[in-house]
């Protein structure tokens, strides 16, 4: 199984350089890949062509970045809440975000990409812990059908609240309309330089914390007895999950379906260990968003389709999967 675990490790890798070349080349207009090459080199021929290479940078860096966090997010909130369908769109946590950005925008006349941030990680975790409280209601305590529903509810509750914020407020809707669907194409240097410290510390702490989530997953008696702390370790995995998807939503607005369908698909190529799933979830991350972005610029020309209209389209039919794969899990135990 390593052997095809290194093979699966080099097919992301260039996946991910494929799609760094596309994200660069691909377009409103169309540029030859030894442009490309030549200018990420240093020596560009064409003038125009290295300038429009020089300008999507920028954009392909956080496509990345942005990809790895909303992939590595989701595959901790699978492994923390059990839940093979938590996902920050799915939980509800990128509208909350969302939400606290619009509210800054609305009433405390924000207007820096700073400030953005931090309302969205305080919407990030506010609405984690609201979600999870909701789930855990009732006999049982949380289970994932409880979480998921709570996170559907809450979500479609907060959708509605940021609908009535925005249409008394012309300027704050036009300045919140990249956001609706999520886009990466408003990236720039400032804003990837702003934005990748937490980027950092999030991904971080993940890389830390997969081993013990993985003994966790044996049990946390077990877990325990091999000196984890399953509090601290779940407290840690939260705390980089919103951080990951508030960065990344304060920046490129509510992308969905990353976090999703990325770690399910890596679990079927390299099992379900997380020390293997968190790490290729960055690469494989990436990859996704990107080609997603290039996508949408070429069905959308000479304008473009956001990438969260076209991860939407990809991670739908995983949904579904996983959804027929959750019920007849339930049926066979006669739920």
């Amino acid at each position: 199984m390593r052997k095809y675990h290194f093979l699966y490790m080099g097919l992301g890798i260039a996946m991910l350089c494929a799609g760094v070349l596309a994200s660069l080349a691909l377009g409103s207009r169309m540029i030859p890949l030894q442009e490309v090459v030549r200018t990420l080199f240093g020596d560009g021929g064409d003038g125009l062509a290295t300038a429009v290479v020089l300008e999507r940078i920028p954009r392909t860096v956080f496509g990345i970045l942005a990809g790895a966090s909303l992939g590595v997010s989701g595959a901790l909130m699978q492994a923390i809440t059990r839940n093979p369908i938590a996902d920050p769109s799915i939980l509800g946590i990128n509208t909350g975000a969302a939400l606290f950005v619009v509210f800054g925008m609305s009433f405390l006349q924000m207007s820096t990409l700073q400030s953005y941030i931090w309302m969205a990680l305080l919407g990030a975790f506010v609405t984690a812990i609201f979600v999870y409280s909701v789930g855990s209601i009732g006999a049982g305590g949380m289970t994932p059908i409880k979480l998921a529903l709570a996170g559907a509810a809450t979500s479609a509750a907060l959708s509605s609240i940021v609908s009535a914020l925005l249409l008394p407020r012309v300027e704050v809707m036009n300045a919140f309309r990249f956001w609706q669907v999520g886009s990466i194409g408003g990236a720039t240097w400032s804003a990837v330089t702003t934005v990748l410290p937490f980027l950092f510390v999030g991904l971080f702490i993940a890389l830390i914390i997969s081993p013990q989530l993985d003994l966790m997953s044996l049990g946390e008696e077990l877990a325990k007895g091999l000196g984890v702390h399953p509090g601290i370790v779940r407290v840690l995995g939260t705390l980089s999950a919103v951080t990951l998807c508030g960065a990344v939503t304060a920046v490129a607005g509510p992308i969905g379906f990353v976090g999703l369908m990325i770690p399910h698909v890596l679990k079927i190529l390299f099992g379900p260990q997380l020390k293997w799933v968190v790490p290729m979830s960055m690469v494989y991350g990436g990859a996704i968003l990107l080609f997603a972005d290039v996508i949408g610029r070429m069905l959308g020309s000479p304008s473009e389709l956001e990438s969260g209209i076209v991860t939407a389209f990809l991670g739908a039919p995983v949904l579904i999967y996983v959804a027929a794969r959750a019920k007849g899990g339930l049926s066979r135990h006669g739920v």
